[in-house]
């Protein structure tokens, strides 16, 4: 292996490291997103895993089950996508903004 290589090697084994390091930290860490004024509130965390969602009673009408789903969508995907804008930035950091197949 010529030197070239194997510092090229060496370069990738300590970025993946830093990912993995990135991506243990980025577990937990959370962002909060909500929807209808916040009477719905949606938690996730940078693994994009729903953490919680508080639901105001006030938002639960029995004869408008539709507003609350589509409240509680929006306010989930939301949440996912602060997350995804949150993981895509402090990846970018050890990157040096290399859009990396398979981490963003």
């Amino acid at each position: 292996m010529s030197k070239g290589l194997g510092n090229i090697m060496k370069q990738a084994k300590v970025m993946q490291e830093r990912i993995g390091k990135i991506q243990e930290e980025l577990a937990n860490k959370t962002i909060e997103a909500s929807a209808g004024g916040g009477m719905i509130t949606a938690v996730v965390n940078g693994r994009q895993e729903l953490v919680s969602i508080k639901i105001d009673p006030e938002v639960v009408d029995p004869n408008d089950i539709e507003m609350l789903e589509d409240l509680t969508m929006a306010a989930v995907n939301e949440g996912i996508k602060r997350s995804q804008e949150m993981m895509a930035e402090e990846m970018s950091k050890i990157t040096g903004g290399i859009k990396i197949p398979g981490l963003m």
